[in-house]
């Protein structure tokens, strides 16, 4: 059993905050043909409809971007996962392939908007809290080395961090070899698009990773919620 809590610094910058979670028993695989004909169909159609300008005007990115800001960090320095993916495709770079779990997560955070935590669950020590990075906080960006989290949201178990809206730590990533997956869906524009979001991520997990055995819940910052 897993506790997920939200911390008073949180809930003061972000009183509307909620996440949802998901926690399932997955079968990744080094890559899924299906998944990225979707993944390109998606590319195509947000090459031909967006402009850069347009990405932050996002409801979803536009409210973490304010949560950066309240918290003292630059949301153009430090950019949420979801703004720096639609980026990418804006500049015409090839979307990272990484495996189905990943590459999975990114097509949801692309087409939602919101930034997404993706764990291997079995790595993950005790339970999670969000809170606020500090000065001088150990945390290794996945594929970025040492990231400055400090006025960052950070989610941390009993060891230390292990997941911000702009990248994720080292020490809890998915890999080949993970079987079950934690997956954290941060909706700092509130309630409202979560659930929608949830069943499009539950709909790709089945389709390309056999997942089972999923629980889905909804978290405010007025309560937690145990797996």
């Amino acid at each position: 059993m897993r506790n997920i809590t939200i911390s008073g610094q949180i809930a003061a910058v972000c009183p509307e905050f909620h996440i949802t979670a998901i926690a399932c028993e997955v079968k990744n695989s080094p890559y899924n043909a299906g998944l990225w004909e979707e993944i390109d169909t998606f590319y195509s159609q947000f090459a031909s409809t967006y402009k850069m300008e347009d990405i932050n005007r996002r409801p979803v990115i536009y409210a973490t971007r304010q949560v950066y800001k309240k918290l003292g960090k630059d949301p153009n320095r430090y950019r949420p996962s979801s703004e720096a993916l639609c980026r990418r495709i804006l500049k015409g770079q090839e979307l990272y392939q990484i495996d189905t779990l990943v590459d999975l997560i990114n097509l949801v955070s692309l087409k939602t908007g919101y930034s997404i935590g993706g764990f291997d669950d079995a790595k993950i020590q005790g339970d999670l809290v969000l809170g606020v990075g500090e000065a001088g906080e150990k945390f290794e960006g996945i594929g970025r080395g040492f990231l400055n989290i400090e006025s960052l949201p950070v989610y941390r178990d009993e060891i230390g961090g292990i997941g911000t809206p702009t990248s994720d730590e080292e020490r809890t990533k998915i890999t080949s070899g993970t079987t079950r997956l934690l997956m954290i869906i941060n909706g700092y524009s509130g309630k409202e698009g979560l659930q929608e979001a949830a069943n499009y991520s539950v709909e790709l997990l089945k389709k390309y990773a056999e997942a089972r055995h999923i629980e889905t819940k909804l978290l405010s910052v007025s309560c937690s919620i145990t797996f």
